[in-house]
């Protein structure tokens, strides 16, 4: 499957190299976008983390629009971490995708704040079971733009406290980078299948 998994400056650097290196270990089609900064046009290929770790992305975020030709990859991944979640909930490009993807039903996954930030403003989680970073649930209010928006957007939602992942039809969140090995994992299971998934478990030596 073709995966994008899309990092933005301030992005948490666990949830998203955990789930980088299981996909590939099941050897999904797996590329890394980097996307700018909120309010810049200017991207680099290294996206520095949240904890100031750099990495150096497949593809700049420019070049990738024009690889899809209107397209869309089967998954999509956002990482948590902040302000990388906000850079990403302010890039218009993504607000189209993952409106789309969710519309036809491609898997769309984000992890600790990226689903409260990324997620829930683009109306994909209404109806929806989900999860997030305990706490920024609360937050809806500031992320959707205002206490009706939100109310709107996540019309009978319902938000799952203390589980490691959610997965609700074709949409997949998840907790904290202490769940991402766990959030990865059903990643591979969803997209490589549950034998590859066994294999991956146990030759990593998994809990």
């Amino acid at each position: 499957m073709k995966i994008a998994v899309f990092l933005a400056p301030g992005f948490e650097e666990i949830e998203a190299l955990t789930v980088v290196d299981y996909l590939r270990r099941a050897e999904q089609n797996v590329t890394t976008v980097s996307v700018p900064e909120d309010g810049s046009s200017v991207t680099d290929i290294v996206v520095k983390g949240s904890h100031a770790i750099p990495v150096v992305a497949d593809i700049l975020l420019k070049d990738y629009i024009a690889l899809l030709d209107g397209k869309e990859p089967d998954a999509v991944y956002f990482p948590g971490g902040m302000p990388g979640a906000k850079n990403l909930s302010d890039n218009q490009f993504l607000f189209q995708l993952i409106t789309k993807m969710a519309r036809k039903g491609k898997l769309v996954a984000a992890v600790c704040a990226s689903p409260a930030v990324v997620l829930a403003p683009t109306g994909i989680l209404a109806e929806k079971k989900w999860t997030c970073y305990p706490g920024m649930e609360k937050e809806l209010d500031t992320w959707c733009g205002s206490a009706v928006k939100a109310r709107e957007l996540m019309e009978n939602s319902n938000h799952i406290k203390n589980v490691p992942f959610v997965l609700d039809s074709n949409i997949l969140t998840g907790r904290g980078p202490g769940t991402a090995e766990q959030f990865a994992m059903k990643f591979v299971e969803l997209t490589a299948g549950e034998e590859t998934a066994r294999r991956i478990h146990d030759g990593s030596c998994q809990r």
